[in-house]
């Protein structure tokens, strides 16, 4: 199973986290965030991660040029679109950054969205589901239904994230298990302050997936 730990700022944490497991970690490109990270301290952190770990940076209703020059500046190996980006902007995005993963993140409201969801996933190479909320983006805490995904059948892998912890995310994984589902994404769940990740809580969250290891 993929897991992802999201909003790193710090490199002695990344590696950290890195070592317990993850094979990937998400860096927030987003300005406005109180996890940014600029280009200059993704980039050694980048760097001296396992090339089997995933450096994939997130975005929000920002351009492409933008995003070509942080990849690039930041050594990525993936982005993370969290904003309102269409179809056809990821069409475009895949244009300029070939071999580069495309993730779409949703935020899930209701089923209509998990039906959009369907039609990103024939333009990107994988979609991320995250609760809905009216005024952040993402690393709020908040949890999807999971009851809703029993369902949803996307044609290319998800990751499931919102409000996920060492102790809710078992449950989470039981009803999602579903066609094409790949793994977990975890940021507020693991940490002590907005970036500050609670190494402590990653542990435990490895220790928790390990009881799975036999199913993946």
């Amino acid at each position: 199973m993929r897991v992802k730990i999201c909003g790193i700022t710090k490199l002695d944490q990344g590696m950290a986290i890195a070592a317990l497991g993850a094979q990937a970690l998400g860096f927030i490109c987003v300005p406005a965030s109180p996890r940014y990270v600029s280009p200059q301290t993704i980039r050694p952190i980048a760097e001296q991660l396992p090339q089997n770990v995933d450096r994939i940076g997130v975005f929000a209703n920002t351009t492409i040029e933008n995003i070509c020059q942080v990849t690039t500046e930041s050594n990525l190996s993936g982005v993370q679109l969290h904003g309102d980006e269409t179809a056809e902007y990821c069409d475009r995005l895949r244009e300029f950054l070939p071999g580069i993963e495309i993730i779409k993140a949703l935020r899930v409201k209701n089923s209509e969205t998990l039906a959009s969801a369907a039609i990103y996933g024939l333009h990107v190479d994988t979609l991320l589901l995250d609760a809905y909320h009216r005024e952040q983006l993402g690393g709020t805490g908040l949890t999807i239904d999971w009851m809703m995904l029993a369902e949803f059948e996307p044609p290319c892998p998800w990751l499931l994230a919102g409000g996920l912890t060492p102790e809710n995310v078992l449950s989470a994984i039981d009803r999602a298990q579903g066609k094409n589902f790949s793994g977990v994404d975890l940021s507020s769940g693991v940490e002590i302050g907005p970036g500050d990740k609670d190494l402590t809580k990653v542990a435990q969250l490895f220790a928790n997936l390990t009881q799975l290891a036999n199913h993946w």
